[in-house]
C-alpha cells in the first residue's frame, strides 16, 4: 500500500502551490494537504480550492495545531518547528514550494555552500537559532531536495542551485488554469494588490496612502488587503474616496483569475506579479510593477534588500 504524502502549509500561496505539486506529480498518487489551524487566511483558501474540482489523489485535510510526523512537502523552510522536524524525522526527501521572496531567499542560501544557515533575512537569530539553521542547511545537503517554484529565477541562481544538487522544478499553475475562471470580479478598471512593506517598516505609510488617495482620484480602484496588511491601514483604505476594498483572504491568483480584458493589476514589489502574468497575461489583463520612489523607502530598507525587491517582482 502506497503511504499519502504530506504537505504542511501555513500561508494561501503555500497552499495553492501543494495542490500544484500534487497534480505535477511530485508527491505521489496520494496526498493530504494540511493546514496549519488558527489562520483566517488559510480558511478561506481551503474554502475556495473544495469549490474547484482538485485532482485527484489530494485530500485538503482539517487544520491542525501541529504537523504530521511524517511531512514530506512544505512552504517555510525557514520555520523552526518544521526545520527541527527535519532533523528528527530524517525524512530522505524534501519539497518545499513557493512562499514567496523566502523562496528566493532558501535557493540564494542553498547556492552558497551546506554551511549557509536556514535564516530568515533580516532576522537577528540567537546562537540556538543559528545551530538550528546551520543543522537544517546540513540536514538538506543530506538530503533529496526540490523546490517547486512558479517565480523568475536568474540563470545564475539556477545553475548555483543544480551545482548544489537542488532540483529546481517550474511550474506554470497549470491545473488552476485549468479550472474555470471565478464567476465574481471586481467591476473597476484598475486593480491594486495591498502590500506588506509598509507593515514590515520598509515603506512609509504616509507616503503609500497618498499615492492610493490620488491614484483612486484619477478612477475607482478596487483593493486587495495583504493577509499581513496593518488591519488599522486597512481601515484607513477604506475610507478614502474611491477605493473598495475586498476581504478575499484568499490568495489574489485564486481571488482575480476572471478578471477581463482591459483590466490590470498594478503592486508594489512582489512575488504575485510573477504567478498572476502567467494567469492573466493570456486573457489580456496587464499586471504591472509600481516602482518604489527613493522618498518612500525607510532607513530599514538596505539597498540590497530594496534591489532584490525590485528583482524578484520583475
Amino acid at each position: 500500500m502506497v503511504e499519502q504524502a504530506s504537505a504542511w502549509v501555513e500561508s494561501p500561496l503555500q497552499m495553492l502551490c501543494a495542490v500544484e505539486a500534487h497534480h505535477a506529480g511530485l508527491l505521489g498518487p496520494t496526498t493530504a494537504v494540511v493546514p496549519r489551524a488558527g489562520l483566517r487566511p488559510l480558511k478561506a483558501t481551503r474554502r475556495e480550492l473544495g469549490a474547484l474540482g482538485l485532482p485527484d489523489g489530494l485530500e485538503l485535510a482539517e487544520p491542525r495545531e501541529r504537523m504530521p510526523r511524517s511531512v514530506q512537502a512544505v512552504g517555510d523552510a525557514f520555520s523552526g518547528k518544521v526545520q527541527l522536524r527535519w532533523l528528527a524525522s530524517n525524512p530522505g526527501r524534501i519539497i518545499v514550494v513557493d512562499d514567496g521572496l523566502a523562496t528566493i531567499r532558501l535557493l540564494e542560501l542553498l547556492a552558497a555552500g551546506p554551511f549557509k544557515p536556514l535564516l530568515r533575512a533580516r532576522a537577528t537569530p540567537t546562537r540556538l537559532r543559528q545551530a538550528l539553521g546551520l543543522a537544517a542547511a546540513l540536514r538538506l545537503r543530506l538530503s533529496k531536495v526540490s523546490v517547486f517554484t512558479a517565480l523568475s529565477v536568474d540563470d545564475k541562481l539556477e545553475a548555483a542551485v543544480k551545482q548544489a544538487g537542488v532540483d529546481l522544478v517550474r511550474h506554470d499553475f497549470s491545473w488552476l488554469r485549468a479550472q474555470p475562471p471565478s464567476a465574481e470580479g471586481p467591476v473597476e478598471r484598475t486593480v491594486v494588490l495591498g502590500t506588506s512593506l509598509v507593515r514590515n517598516g520598509l515603506v512609509h505609510r504616509d507616503h503609500y496612502l497618498r499615492w492610493l488617495t490620488e491614484l483612486a482620484a484619477r478612477e475607482p480602484l478596487a483593493y486587495y488587503p495583504h493577509r499581513r496588511e496593518d488591519p488599522g491601514d486597512v481601515a484607513l483604505i477604506r475610507e478614502r474616496p474611491g477605493i473598495t476594498v475586498h476581504d478575499a483572504g484568499a490568495p489574489a491568483e485564486l481571488t482575480l483569475r476572471g478578471l477581463d480584458p482591459g483590466q490590470r493589476v498594478l503592486s508594489l514589489p512582489s512575488t504575485a506579479i510573477t504567478s498572476l502574468r502567467v494567469l492573466l497575461s493570456p486573457r489580456g489583463v496587464a499586471v504591472e510593477p509600481v516602482d518604489v520612489p527613493d522618498d518612500w523607502w525607510t532607513s530599514r530598507a538596505a539597498p540590497a534588500l530594496r534591489s532584490h525587491l525590485t528583482g524578484v517582482s520583475g
